[in-house]
């Protein structure tokens, strides 16, 4: 087995040293201390001791090992992995703690024992129940900010409805214009309203999150009926009023590989365009006019595209 140790804790890089040791067998089952013991033997056997002497009393052994990113606000984990120096206790197992071939650090700072770092993750881990339990969480949608039970209550910005997780699509339902297709670039959406934080839900059966179905009752009613199958296939042939031009625009789009929700995203895009081209909140556009102009805009856009291969084509030829 063998270890690659580092000392790089230095300002100054020419009192940096690498350190290569092949452990023997009767160190693989003893204290990592040793391997620390035997780095400051030979760091101050070197010429570097002429300007840094090590006290192996004051140093510590250090490893970088992955963990899973942690958002600090939501207490959630992202699935992503980052390095970490984690330290090492000076009477952990060396085989039990370090692998084959891995690089190990020397830093500055006294090291532990195994009791005392598992009396300090302790500590940690009281102090955490602690605060859960003399605190509560902010209730609004988007704001998970936590403070003492009966306040005082800290500034809130947050969303005034609840989020949609829609296929691979995130967004708030206040907020449909802004979508995010991974739970980081989800959480980094600003809120839509301010205010004061609160531990007291407005209404008790809103519900928390929304889905497709949701947003199919909001966007054609409820008391729209179903259509089956046959009847959109056959609305999708003859291109009547019951799939209009996008719809079948949108579902042609998807089988050539353009994702529902890029789509939608686009077309979101350039509706705000045109109604914001149209006087915005002031102007004198309707839906029905906003919706006309998308559809014409999106046409150019994909028409120019379809041009710009077409010369791409020539020129190669």
């Amino acid at each position: 087995m063998k270890v690659f140790l580092y000392y790089e804790d230095n300002d100054h890089k020419m009192l940096h040293k690498t350190l290569k040791i092949t452990l023997p067998k009767s160190w693989k089952n003893g204290p990592t201390s040793k391997l620390l013991d035997q780095f400051v033997e030979t760091y101050n056997a070197s010429d570097l001791s002429e300007s840094l002497t090590l006290n192996a009393d004051e140093m510590h052994l250090a490893h970088k090992v992955k963990v899973e990113v942690q958002s600090e606000k939501t207490l959630t984990l992202t699935g992503e992995e980052e390095l970490k120096m984690i330290s090492l206790a000076s009477d952990a197992i060396t085989i039990e703690t370090i692998e084959d071939r891995e690089a190990v650090y020397i830093m500055h700072g006294k090291s532990s024992t195994l009791a005392e770092v598992q009396a300090a993750k302790q500590e940690i881990i009281d102090r955490k129940k602690e605060e859960m339990a003399n605190t509560v969480a902010c209730v609004r949608f988007g704001c998970k900010t936590r403070f003492p039970k009966g306040g005082p209550y800290p500034a809130c910005c947050y969303h005034k409805a609840p989020p949609v997780f829609h296929e691979t699509a995130k967004f708030w339902s206040c907020c449909p214009n802004k979508k995010a297709y991974d739970w980081e670039e989800f959480q980094l959406i600003k809120g839509c309203m301010t205010g004061r934080c609160t531990d007291v839900k407005d209404n008790e059966e809103e519900k928390q999150f929304l889905g497709g179905c949701d947003l199919r009752d909001a966007l054609h009613g409820e008391s729209e009926p179903l259509k089956s199958i046959d009847d959109f296939n056959k609305a999708q042939a003859d291109g009547s009023d019951a799939a209009p031009v996008l719809q079948r625009l949108r579902g042609v789009m998807k089988e050539i590989g353009v994702e529902n929700e890029l789509f939608d995203q686009v077309l979101d895009g350039i509706r705000n365009e045109a109604g914001d081209g149209g006087g915005g909140c002031g102007g004198d556009s309707t839906e029905e006019d906003e919706l006309a102009a998308a559809t014409s805009e999106l046409g150019k856009k994909l028409k120019a595209a379809m041009k710009q291969i077409a010369v791409d084509q020539l020129r190669i030829k």
